[in-house]
């Protein structure tokens, strides 16, 4: 399978996981997926009290310079290691 297939299956597979994983895995995830998708963060940090999307913002920001192919290859990667902890439904 081709990298963006195995990216496509691993999409549709973090949202079929068992049990949900932890805030730290699900920020990986996000920042993994937003890099791969979008590139380098290109919106506002939010604002003081929207601790969660400082979070995800924050995640993402910090993947700034990989390239979208190696992001998605580490989203996949990810997501592979998620389904071997808590399984798919």
């Amino acid at each position: 399978m081709s990298l963006e297939q195995n990216f496509q299956k691993a999409v549709q597979d973090v949202r079929k996981l068992k049990a949900k994983p932890t805030d730290q895995e699900l920020l990986e995830v996000y920042a993994l997926f937003k890099q791969s998708s979008d590139g380098d963060c290109n919106t506002a940090r939010p604002g003081m009290l929207d601790l969660k999307g400082k979070a995800k913002w924050d995640a993402w920001n910090g993947k700034k310079g990989m390239s979208k192919d190696e992001a998605k290859a580490a989203y996949v990667s990810r997501v592979n290691a998620l389904v071997e902890t808590y399984g798919v439904s």
